[in-house]
């Protein structure tokens, strides 16, 4: 999401350590530094040389902290105002004294607000919410029944309509929008999310009904989509419906593909509008809430470890967890069924790399961040299909497995015998690492475990 702008940024801190104090020069060499990998990451004109002028006048402004170095003291100034960019507090929803309270999805065509609608009504509902969907997209072929799918696939209440064979034009639209507000209040829905038509590019009829559906629905929010891999075109989109509509935050979707987080740090300065949510994925529940500091901790390499916490919480089984840590720390409780299980639980987190890339890139993670691209997502699949291979009693007890059965553990998984055999001597690692820190058998001894295990970052190393 951020990789390129975070790696920039570290390289210009580099540039700093060493020098005793900040001065004009050595200030002036990082600021362009830091200024073209703002723009390489396709952050707005503006906003880069109204961030770097804030950052030269409080680099050279300021009393420079005794306990932080040169280098030290600019990283925190840069942390500092890219927050200021994002808006220092994580934005909110505003709700309507009457329900249901109307979300009005905008956006351009292709930017992805049918799968959003639906992401953002799952997300709705884990907080409590009863949402309501509808489509007043009656242009687009089969978009309506797009949205259909998208509401049955995460349970969610959806208002069909019927077009009867009318036009379709802003009076279908306007008649749809009435009956879906009304069927939202009959079943006791509080939000009502409307996904409304798409064009490729802003014209007056697609403003106009925009406006229509403004004054009829009265909503609370109206959020922009925006596809973050379009970059400026995004951040130009969002100033033109902002222009017209005032909306009152934006969602940037495809973030785990190759945006470069220009979009992010552009559009609220653009509009005035903070950034609400983020499609991390394809999934339903690729999607989180946008947390500026969070954001520039990413950026920052400084990692995303209270992200990655609110995800384990929300998505693993407590119980299960505890389970397994009595299991595992007792000594020889710790079984290859419980591997499996163990494995699925990191599944339900996301891809392995999602979850590497909320780790800190700086200190003992480094070397973790650098081998990110080299982590192959199948190594998951084929070792629960080497484990499913085996029989109730060979997973219980692993000794069990012997040469011919290494073999029919390999054919019925489709892999090989050496698949087979580092799955194995990895699970016994894990057990000996497990046992011992269950007996306490000292500090050095589990890191001596650890660094066996560390470099074998892809399965069958």
């Amino acid at each position: 999401m951020f990789e390129n702008l975070s790696d920039k940024l570290q390289r210009s801190f580099k540039n700093l350590r060493g020098q005793g104090t900040i001065t004009e020069e050595n200030i002036s060499d990082a600021l362009r530094e830091i200024r073209l990998a703002l723009l390489e990451s396709d952050v707005n004109l503006n906003v880069v040389t109204e961030l770097i002028e804030h950052i030269r006048a409080r680099a050279l402004g300021e009393q420079v902290a005794t306990a932080l170095s040169p280098s030290e003291q600019i990283v925190k100034i840069v942390h500092d105002e890219l927050v200021n960019v994002l808006g220092k507090d994580t934005a909110r929803f505003q709700k309507s004294s009457q329900p249901p309270s109307v979300i009005l999805m905008a956006g351009l065509q292709g930017s992805g607000k049918t799968t959003t609608s639906g992401k953002l009504a799952q997300w709705l509902k884990k907080a409590g919410h009863r949402p309501m969907l509808v489509s007043v997209d009656v242009y687009r072929p089969a978009a309506r029944e797009q949205l259909a799918i998208v509401a049955t696939s995460i349970n969610a209440q959806l208002y069909k309509g019927d077009t009867k064979g009318e036009p379709a034009d802003s009076k279908l639209v306007e008649r749809l929008a009435k009956e879906a507000k009304r069927e939202a209040a009959n079943y006791g829905c509080d939000i009502l999310i409307v996904d409304t038509a798409g064009r490729n590019h802003i014209d007056d009829a697609l403003m106009a009904e925009m406006a229509m559906l403004k004054k009829l629905l009265n909503p609370s929010e109206i959020l922009f989509v925006a596809d973050a891999m379009t970059g400026q075109d995004a951040v130009n989109s969002a100033k033109a419906f902002n222009d017209h509509l005032t909306i009152t935050g934006a969602i940037l979707t495809k973030m785990d593909g190759d945006a470069r987080g220009g979009a992010a740090l552009s559009i609220r300065h653009v509009t005035g509008a903070p950034i609400k949510f983020l499609g991390t994925g394809e999934k339903p529940d690729a999607f989180e809430p946008f947390h500026p500091d969070r954001i520039v901790s990413r950026i920052m390499g400084h990692g995303d470890i209270a992200t990655l916490l609110e995800r384990a919480e929300s998505t693993l089984d407590r119980g299960k967890a505890e389970q397994f840590a009595k299991k595992a720390l007792s000594g020889d409780g710790f079984s290859l069924d419980d591997f499996r299980e163990q494995l699925r639980q990191i599944k339900k987190m996301g891809s392995m790399k999602s979850i590497l890339k909320m780790l800190p890139s700086v200190g003992p993670f480094a070397g973790m961040q650098q081998a990110v691209e080299n982590v192959d997502e199948g190594q998951f699949t084929r070792v629960e299909s080497i484990i499913n291979s085996m029989t109730n009693k060979e997973r219980q007890n692993h000794e069990l497995i012997n040469g011919s059965r290494r073999k029919r553990i390999a054919a019925g998984s489709g892999t090989t015998v050496q698949d087979v055999n580092n799955l194995l001597r990895q699970y016994g690692q894990m057990r000996k690492m497990f046992k011992t820190m269950g007996s306490g058998g000292g500090i050095k001894a589990q890191q001596r475990m650890m660094s066996q295990m560390q470099g074998r970052q892809k399965f069958g190393r």
